[in-house]
């Protein structure tokens, strides 16, 4: 039987339990930036030597900020930077192609998609898609998919998509993902979008090359962890956590009505952790996790819209003609 991890289990706490998992892989992953979940696990899976660590972000000074940090601590793990900005799909493939060029690290053991934003105010990616369904998942989207030929040439391929319980508030608008150009938008509706797609997205993943490659994809829940940058931009005494409530209870979310638990970082990761190295959850690819364990639908937030082969399947086929090009696992 796996550990009863839960709410308060850490990060640190499973990197030495799954040392021996970690230790020679190559994990790349995104949105790695100091001082927010992206940057502490990477920091906390260093701690067990794994071979490579490929730092990903938009701003060279943190990432290079990030790579200090580690190789202070850790001078065996080599680590290299990526320069990338997910709401554009030419950096994407500049960044994809930037990998694939990658002699010295021919195989990738665990892709992490971190990267994110939240309840942005209503802007159009430079690609005329609404920037959080750009940046949060069709920029992932097509850079994971480019680089997808290193990660098969892993022994236990592992995709790990961010998402949140977020989203309850709201499915993908296929046929208005713009929000009518902005005239019915919405931005906790817009992350609510953003966040059900990289659900589907790893849901996709695993139905695809789970039982011909051997890839294992999954997403996670962090929990709310106030201490990141993810959020800074919101008002939340004054407006956004009424605004946020607001449009819960328009959806009858029972989140509408009750607090708030916040973690720390290190329990925040634990769930990062627990999908990138965890043997016991080959079982259960394609799944959704929350607390360092399987989400139960009778206890957490999911939303069958978040958890559906049909919708995966639409979001996949809406992804491909969104970056103009198709994915035939």
């Amino acid at each position: 039987m796996p550990a009863p991890y839960n709410a308060n289990t850490t990060a640190t706490e499973l990197v030495s339990e799954y040392a021996s998992l970690i230790k020679g892989k190559t994990i790349l992953a995104t949105g790695v930036t100091p001082g927010t979940l992206g940057g502490f696990y990477v920091q906390v899976i260093a701690a067990a030597n794994p071979a490579n660590i490929v730092l990903a972000g938009r701003n060279p000074i943190k990432l290079q900020q990030c790579e200090q940090e580690i190789t202070a601590k850790n001078p065996d793990v080599h680590v290299r930077t990526l320069q990338v900005d997910f709401s554009s799909l030419k950096s994407a493939r500049d960044a994809a192609s930037q990998v694939n060029s990658w002699d010295d690290i021919p195989v990738i053991d665990v892709l992490v998609n971190n990267a994110g934003i939240m309840a942005v105010d209503y802007k159009l990616s430079e690609d005329g898609v609404e920037s959080q369904f750009a940046t949060n998942h069709l920029g992932p989207f097509l850079f994971t998919n480019l680089i997808m030929g290193k990660v098969l040439k892993s022994d236990a391929p592992r995709v790990v998509m961010v998402t949140s319980d977020g989203h309850r508030l709201g499915p993908i608008r296929f046929h208005d993902y713009n929000f009518d150009e902005g005239k019915t938008y919405n931005k906790w509706y817009a992350y609510g979008q953003s966040k059900t797609a990289n659900m589907l997205m790893a849901l996709s993943l695993a139905n695809k090359m789970g039982i011909k490659h051997g890839l294992q994809a999954f997403s996670l829940h962090p929990g709310v962890i106030r201490t990141t940058s993810l959020g800074k931009h919101l008002d939340w005494e004054k407006t956004d956590m009424a605004g946020l409530c607001s449009a819960d209870k328009l959806l009858g979310n029972v989140e509408g009505w009750k607090g708030f638990s916040p973690k720390s970082l290190d329990q925040g990761v634990a769930t990062h952790v627990y999908a990138s190295f965890d043997t016991s959850l080959k079982a259960n690819n394609g799944a959704y996790l929350i607390d360092a364990h399987i989400a139960d639908p009778l206890e957490d937030t999911v939303k069958t819209w978040a958890t559906s082969n049909f919708e995966a399947e639409r979001l996949w086929k809406l992804s491909e003609s969104l970056v103009g090009e198709t994915f035939p696992y």
